[in-house]
């Protein structure tokens, strides 16, 4: 299956992260669907894609919300096509002593970090089966390997992301569709820059690039390279892992 109009959704792929990964994909000749929750990003966001020549549309949408997502994906079937490839990117931060967490805190978080990827690959699975081809990947977090602390809620979204993959590795490959996760380490976003900003790190960026073994932070562009390797027809005996891109931090 060649990336050429093959059909794709990013999730919170309006910025950050998703907008690399929906840049690379459409780059390669992909048909993109953006899904993100906030409407001025999304805009934007589509907008410079097609001037660019990129075929690409953008849907408002709330990953946590199954009525949501599956009106979005009809739309983009009608729209574009088959979802063939699915990149579960959306996800909330969440910072704060263990025991200042409030069960809607904790909720919310697991609802946009997990319940999302879970919801948004039941809805587009039916694609995947048809076709006997598809490519999943799960943006997860390093954090999750190594935990983080005053990161309780956000971290334990992320491992259930990872154990997810691994399941629905074991679960989906005969049916010839790979599922994978990406737990990036300290990339430069707008998630970390307004974190770092408001003095959740208590190190700086140069701090953190010092003592990575490639000796600098992570770039969008870093986790988008990876994702696309993991959607190739090249990739197609890889499934079920967890592809660190971490500059080394973690190996």
């Amino acid at each position: 299956m060649p990336f050429e109009n093959t059909t794709a959704i990013v999730t919170g792929g309006a910025q950050g992260l998703g907008l690399a990964i929906a840049e690379a994909l459409v780059d390669r000749g992909c048909e993109v669907a953006i899904f993100d929750l906030a409407a001025d990003p999304i805009d934007t966001a589509v907008k410079r894609l097609r001037d660019n020549g990129a075929t690409v549309n953008g849907y408002v949408v709330d990953v946590s919300d199954r009525s949501q997502v599956r009106t979005a994906v009809e739309q983009v079937r009608s729209d574009l096509g088959p979802v063939l490839i699915l990149v579960n990117n959306a996800g909330i931060e969440q910072f704060g002593k263990f025991a200042e967490i409030t069960d809607e805190q904790w909720d919310r978080v697991m609802a946009i970090n997990l319940r999302g990827p879970f919801i948004c690959t039941q809805e587009v699975l039916p694609d995947m089966l048809d076709a006997g081809w598809g490519r999943i990947v799960n943006i997860s977090s390093s954090s999750a390997q190594g935990g983080q602390a005053r990161m309780a809620a956000y971290v334990s979204s992320k491992a259930g992301v990872i154990g997810l993959t691994k399941s629905l590795a074991l679960e989906l490959g005969p049916g010839g569709i790979t599922v994978n996760t990406i737990p990036p380490g300290m990339v430069v976003t707008p998630m970390l820059e307004k974190a770092i900003e408001e003095g959740r790190f208590t190190a700086s960026l140069e701090h953190f690039a010092k003592i990575t073994p490639v000796r600098r932070a992570g770039r969008p562009e870093d986790i988008a390279n990876a994702a696309i390797f993991l959607c190739q027809d090249e990739s197609s005996y890889v499934t079920g892992q967890i592809i660190g891109v971490n500059g080394g931090r973690r190996t």
